[in-house]
């Protein structure tokens, strides 16, 4: 039986997650990055959840040592949870890119995507579309002539 994404991700290191834990710890880190904290109050306003929710999740996060959380005070990210958090918003950011490199204009359109996609994607996929973004930043050539050979001739 071969290994689902996730435990092969745990096997080479990483730590074992799931869809709810890696946004919420994606959202820590926004929180953290740009008010210098993040409090229960914050985070469900940002994720649109109740503060029963968050802070449910909160304690787990704690318990799993992905932060370490002070009821009343706020919470910050373990060099663990910090890792996670990271991977998440690169994975968010080259996905971005990726369809804005395909010629995708519509924001919203791509941030629902780019929410679809980063958590459910191989890490062999992602490397593969990471390489193909890289590239194609570099010759936007390739691009413009794959989409006027794609569009059906006029008649």
């Amino acid at each position: 039986m071969a290994a689902s994404p996730r435990t092969a991700r745990a096997a080479q290191g990483a730590p074992r997650t799931t869809v709810a834990v890696e946004d919420y710890l994606e959202k820590i880190e926004q929180l953290i990055a740009r008010k210098g904290y993040a409090r229960v109050v914050d985070i469900a306003a940002a994720l649109k959840i109740s503060q029963a929710s968050v802070t449910a999740m909160v304690q787990r996060l704690d318990g799993e040592g992905f932060i370490k959380y002070e009821k009343y005070r706020g919470m910050v990210l373990t060099s663990s949870g910090l890792e996670v958090a990271r991977r998440i918003a690169h994975r968010h950011q080259l996905l971005t890119d990726f369809l804005r490199v395909l010629g995708v204009s519509d924001e919203k359109i791509i941030y629902d995507d780019v929410e679809g996609m980063e958590h459910h994607i191989s890490p062999e996929t992602f490397r593969a579309i990471e390489a193909l973004t890289r590239h194609l930043e570099k010759n936007p050539g390739i691009v413009t002539k794959a989409m006027a050979a794609a569009k059906p001739a006029d008649r």
